[in-house]
């Protein structure tokens, strides 16, 4: 309700002369740089891709396996895949456990990952929700190591290709 001294003097608004303080915050934020680059994960899409990876290179740690193969298709896409079985716990507890392994393939594949590859990463009961994200980024930085290492020759144990005498 306007006030009866306001109608007489029919004053009109004006614009303030300084933006308000909301945009002038919105004006100084700063984009953070410390966050991998936006856009899509690539997924594996079938099941049968699921089961060839499973059949390829596999690396346990703590609190993962992963399993990953060279498709050799020619394509320069890398594809990532999660899987929590219901042995990891309740639906919210494998919806975490997916997060989290998809947030740390997110940090690290970029990396450390090869073109051409499929990489699925299983989570551990317990151990994937439950595991510090920063050991979980190291666990997964070891283990593609592992992955990307050149197999032994069949035949040769540990020791010989360690470079120890029998």
């Amino acid at each position: 309700m306007t006030p009866p001294e306001a109608r007489a003097e029919r004053h009109t608004a004006e614009a303030p002369a300084a933006p308000s303080a909301v945009s002038v915050c919105l004006q100084v934020a700063v984009p953070r740089t410390d966050l991998p680059p936006p856009g899509p994960v690539p997924v594996i899409p079938r099941r049968a891709d699921f089961l060839k990876a499973a059949a390829a290179r596999r690396q346990g740690t703590a609190s993962f396996l992963l399993q990953a193969r060279d498709r050799r298709d020619g394509q320069a896409t890398m594809r990532m895949g999660f899987t929590a079985s219901k042995k990891t716990g309740n639906s919210v507890t494998r919806n975490s456990a997916r997060r989290r392994l998809r947030e740390a393939a997110r940090a690290v594949l970029p990396e450390l990952g090869r073109a051409g590859w499929d990489y699925v990463l299983v989570a551990r009961p317990g151990a994937t929700v439950t595991r510090p994200y920063a050991a979980l980024l190291d666990d997964l930085r070891a283990a593609l190591a592992s992955v990307h290492r050149p197999p032994r020759p069949k035949g040769e144990d540990r020791a010989t290709a360690a470079g120890i005498a029998p």
